[in-house]
């Protein structure tokens, strides 16, 4: 089973995505970049041990954001993270926008920022094994901080090293904090990227639904996976599950609301 890691004021949700290769029988390899350095992909520098084996990153101008997530009525619902991919734009999860009807950002300083519109995929189903977990929030004026490129131009590999990032919990259950960390991607699917917590690779926890799965590409971190789900409801073990930004239907999605996204 996998359970999506938004921070929701009910339960955790049940997950979704599916499309993805079995992760291979041989120890998962240790990321070329040190868990110390992971927040250097954010263009921030670490200050602590967090995420779940990651380091807390300074907020200045970081390309993710904390999602704080309205009901109906006005209330706080949830919360999620989320990536500025342009300057009016945010790339998060589709779980995380399925049940809110207004969203505000924070990005580290300053007062939060009301989103204009919010889009989930076309058609999304929690438990929908073939789900596709992304949405996009849109801005009236420029969010006014670092932009993160989409990697389209080609597919992520099995064994290479990625950073996550986001602004769940850690291992002592502390959020709203932003953190990163170093992990080896374990699969590869048209619909979800896999990674495996181990002792020298991260994980990622409750509240980082919606982040960043960043890979290097031509020496820019580039935005490959959306933060979906895990296979279990620790942090501390079992498989992390990320919404292929490459695959043509999320792409096309993306791009259709945001032209002017940039890409790598």
């Amino acid at each position: 089973m996998r359970t999506t890691l938004s921070v929701c004021l009910a339960a955790l949700l049940t997950a979704c995505g599916g499309g993805f290769s079995p992760p291979p029988s041989s120890p998962t390899p240790t990321p070329t970049v040190p868990i110390s350095a992971a927040c250097g992909a954010l263009g921030a520098v670490s200050s602590a041990t967090a995420i779940t084996n990651g380091a807390t990153c300074t907020t200045s101008n970081s390309p993710v954001v904390l999602i704080n997530l309205r009901d109906a009525d006005g209330n706080l619902s949830g919360a999620c993270s989320g990536t500025v991919i342009a300057p009016r734009a945010v790339l998060t999860a589709a779980h995380c926008l399925a049940q809110t009807e207004s969203a505000r950002i924070f990005i580290g300083s300053g007062p939060q920022i009301d989103a204009e519109s919010l889009h989930g995929f076309p058609g999304f189903r929690e438990g929908d094994a073939n789900a596709l977990d992304v949405g996009v929030m849109l801005f009236a004026e420029d969010i006014g901080t670092t932009i993160i490129p989409l990697l389209l131009s080609r597919d992520a590999r099995v064994g290479e090293t990625a950073v996550v990032a986001g602004w769940g919990r850690d291992q002592i259950q502390s959020g709203s904090t932003l953190r990163a960390g170093s992990t080896t991607i374990s699969a590869v699917g048209p619909i979800l990227l896999q990674t495996e917590f181990s002792t020298t690779n991260s994980s990622v926890c409750p509240g980082d639904s919606g982040g960043a799965l960043l890979i290097s590409e031509a020496g820019t971190w580039s935005l490959a996976g959306v933060i979906s789900a895990n296979s279990t409801t620790s942090c501390a073990f079992g498989s992390n599950f990320y919404a292929n930004v490459r695959n043509a239907q999320v792409s096309a999605f993306i791009l259709g609301l945001v032209p002017n996204v940039r890409r790598q």
